[in-house]
């Protein structure tokens, strides 16, 4: 392995920031830690590259415990989100700062900018002052800058969260590509879900300083290991429910889900039900809802639709040919077909459950 996290811990005063963290990064992968602001995940990259020391625990690069060592000593490159180039410099002159720090042959130096300049896809923009080029362009002359010392690993800290969407989800893919071409262990922070899912290897979920999953994206998205990762990625309907007669009713309804059997009747659970899985159907069948279609949104590609369930306003998605097969319409009473489903027990009451939900804005 070429990165190891070993029960790191971080306190800020009596904050703990960091609450016994660890993690494995393979040689080649790229790692995405993912966490709402304020998680941790921040503070756990600048102990990885030795920019805050932790309170407890130990760091290992490429086999060697660096926990002790200078961010110098440790041989990583560090992207920041605001780019942190020098403005009095042109491109080539930002690219080429660390090998004259390190006193390179000059004519090595000015082979390497040039295959850096072309790796990043700034061809022509060489002469460049930082104040001329757009946000997308500076973050790569970063990361070129960050590469022409040849890091033994590569650590990005929300390295496109200062640009706009559209040019984030360009340089995300464009990250992916450039990262699949060098193979250099990465490690990058985001609290967007979209972007950790589409280029990362390996997700590390942090909750208030804890791992609370990791998986690659298919197994953090389908198998959440608890409500909170099964309502941060993704979108998702979170709804009241308890066990009856060894049934999951949906809470002050008559209406039932599924059967279930290893939940103790009485019980208060809550269902974790993603749109994309479920299907509106004109009558009643297995794991069917009576519902009423209240809102209908056009998305482009896709519809989604608002659907009222004794209360409960349910997220569904329909796709376009689907929905005009059906010619769906406001006010039209449908059954919701549910495809698939998480439970998760709530000993602390659904009110409590929602509360922190809604705290941590992934409902409304």
């Amino acid at each position: 392995m070429t990165i190891a996290v070993r029960n790191i811990a971080k306190y800020f005063g009596s904050f703990c920031a960091v609450d016994n963290v660890s993690f494995n990064v393979e040689k080649g992968e790229l790692v995405a830690l993912l966490g709402p602001s304020g998680s941790g995940k921040s503070t756990i990259l600048r102990i990885i590259a030795g920019l805050e020391t932790p309170d407890r625990g130990e760091v290992f690069i490429t086999g060697r415990n660096v926990t002790e060592l200078t961010a110098q000593q440790r041989k990583v490159g560090f992207v920041f989100q605001h780019y942190a180039l020098f403005k009095h410099m042109t491109v080539e002159k930002n690219i080429a700062f660390g090998l004259e720090i390190q006193k390179r042959p000059r004519q090595e130096i000015a082979a390497k900018v040039s295959e850096l300049i072309n790796l990043v896809r700034l061809q022509g923009y060489e002469k460049h002052y930082p104040s001329q080029l757009s946000g997308g362009q500076r973050q790569r002359v970063a990361l070129a800058r960050t590469l022409a010392t040849e890091p033994a690993v590569l650590l990005l800290d929300e390295p496109f969260g200062a640009l706009d969407m559209k040019v984030r989800q360009n340089l995300a893919a464009w990250l992916k590509e450039l990262h699949d071409k060098l193979h250099i262990t990465s490690v990058f922070v985001t609290h967007d879900q979209s972007e950790a899912i589409e280029i990362s290897d390996k997700i590390v979920i942090i909750n208030r300083g804890r791992v609370e999953q990791m998986g690659d994206a298919h197994d953090v998205y389908e198998h959440p290991g608890s409500k909170f990762v099964a309502s941060f990625i993704g979108q998702v309907n979170v709804i009241d429910a308890s066990i009856l007669d060894n049934r999951i009713m949906i809470k002050d309804t008559r209406h039932s889900i599924d059967n279930i059997s290893d939940i103790p009747n009485g019980n208060d659970i809550v269902l974790l039900i993603r749109p994309e899985d479920i299907t509106l159907e004109e009558k009643s069948g297995e794991r069917c809802l009576p519902c009423v279609i209240k809102q209908i949104h056009y998305r482009g590609s896709f519809y989604e639709l608002d659907l009222d369930i004794g209360g409960f306003i349910i997220k569904a998605l329909e796709n376009k040919n689907s929905f005009k097969r059906e010619q769906w319409k406001q006010n039209q009473q449908a059954f919701m077909h549910v495809k698939h489903y998480k439970v998760f027990e709530t000993e602390e009451g659904h009110n409590i459950i929602r509360e922190q939900l809604r705290q941590l804005g992934y409902i409304e």
